[in-house]
């Protein structure tokens, strides 16, 4: 009974053996399979941090290019101002050769002797602005609008 029971011993310590054996093998497919996935891993972060590095040129770059944007449209901005100052002055000068000229029209115009036996003039165009004076006036009141929302540079 005793070579029995060790025959039965040695033969549990043989299965136990076997699935110790098969257990290592599937923890070492599993460590295959972690490692494999840590150098994917790795490859992953690497292309993340040069996607970074990349991304933060581009902000480097966008930056640069917003500031010499802004330097530029504040330079335009001023040039604008300036144009519509000088076209505010020539519309004012160009009324007043007008009001000029109409008060020589008018001292040239027959008298109401005269006028009686002329036939009525037509009917004078209402007045309107000039087109000129109307985009100067828009051009100020944008550039006034932009500076006041701090746009301007």
């Amino acid at each position: 009974m005793s070579h029995a029971l060790g025959i039965a011993i040695e033969s549990l310590v043989a299965v136990l053996l076997l699935l110790t054996i098969a257990y290592c093998i599937l923890l070492n497919k599993r460590l295959q399979r972690l490692k494999a996935d840590e150098h994917s891993l790795k490859a992953t972060i690497g292309e993340l941090i040069t996607a970074t590095e990349i991304a933060e040129r581009a902000i480097g770059g966008l930056k640069h290019t917003v500031r010499d944007v802004n330097e530029n449209l504040g330079n335009q901005l001023n040039a604008a101002t300036q144009m519509s100052q000088r076209l505010t002055q020539q519309l004012a000068e160009g009324d007043a050769v007008v009001r000029r000229l109409s008060r020589i029209a008018s001292a040239a115009r027959p008298s109401s002797e005269q006028r009686e036996e002329a036939p009525p003039p037509a009917a004078p165009a209402p007045r309107t602005s000039s087109p000129a004076k109307a985009v100067a006036e828009a051009a100020h009141a944008f550039s006034e609008r932009r500076r006041a929302n701090g746009l301007a540079a």
